[in-house]
């Protein structure tokens, strides 16, 4: 059951928070290893109360526990989210996932990994995002202090990075592996055990894994992007265009020889 807590200033988000799909949200909750609250309160705050005062602007909501949820509607547009519902659906998996592992800790990398990577859809620009992001050479331990930094861009990165790794393991190791993981942990097995028993790998080496490929992309990209090589390019191209301007002439003085032959 979903309650929704909202000032008569934001009656409309509130509406749309109320018509939320829970059932989609089930469906790939439960392909994860995971299960809906039974019990869901949120509350929408607007900027004009105190509890926004202390939040960063670029924050758009927050969980607690296994069923208290805050958004902040006007900050909506700030990456990760695109919509109220995606906020939603975002922090009801964070609730999902303490509600999973019975409030025992799980990295903030895996929170916000699974959290964002079940059911989001990342556009070109994401993606583009996240190659730069990549390309220096991120660790676990780095993303871990992107999270802290308390900075926009910085913590936006570790969310792509967080949610690529988070992609690769399930690709790799089973949609439900986020389920698993937090299940093993809810028995009191810590966090890179658990990992390990579940992937057979380290969560350092599927790290590594997952961001090689995209890491070596991003060189290519790097290179191709280099100023000398830019000039090259524009120089073959200026090379070319003339190549068929000198051509097309050709043609046409062909053409008009021709036609003087035939006077």
């Amino acid at each position: 059951m979903l309650v929704v807590d909202a000032p008569s200033a934001l009656v409309d988000a509130a509406d749309r928070v109320r018509a939320f799909d829970e059932a989609r949200l089930d469906r790939a909750l439960a392909a994860a290893g995971l299960e809906m609250p039974p019990h869901i309160r949120v509350s929408l705050v607007g900027e004009d109360d105190p509890r926004a005062a202390g939040v960063p602007r670029w924050v758009a909501g927050r969980a607690w526990g296994d069923r208290d949820i805050e958004i902040f509607p006007s900050r909506v547009s700030v990456y990760p989210y695109d919509s109220i519902e995606s906020v939603l659906r975002h922090e009801i998996v964070h609730l999902a996932l303490d509600r999973r592992a019975a409030g025992r800790r799980l990295p903030r990398w895996f929170h916000e990994g699974v959290a964002e990577a079940i059911g989001s859809e990342r556009g070109f620009v994401d993606r583009w995002q996240f190659l730069r992001a990549v390309a220096q050479a991120p660790t676990l331990a780095g993303v871990a202090e992107q999270f802290e930094s308390g900075r926009e861009g910085q913590t936006a990165d570790a969310y792509r990075l967080a949610v690529a790794l988070v992609d690769d393991i399930r690709r790799r190791h089973g949609a439900g592996a986020p389920g698993a993981i937090a299940g093993r942990v809810a028995e009191g097995v810590p966090f890179e055990r658990a990992f390990l028993v579940e992937t057979g790998e380290t969560v350092e080496a599927a790290a590594t894994r997952a961001w090689d490929v995209y890491r070596r992309a991003s060189q290519w990209l790097a290179v191709l992007s280099s100023g000398q090589v830019l000039w090259t390019a524009i120089l073959l191209l200026a090379f070319a265009a003339l190549g068929v301007r000198l051509r097309r002439r050709a043609r046409l003085r062909r053409v008009w020889d021709e036609l003087d032959g035939e006077r």
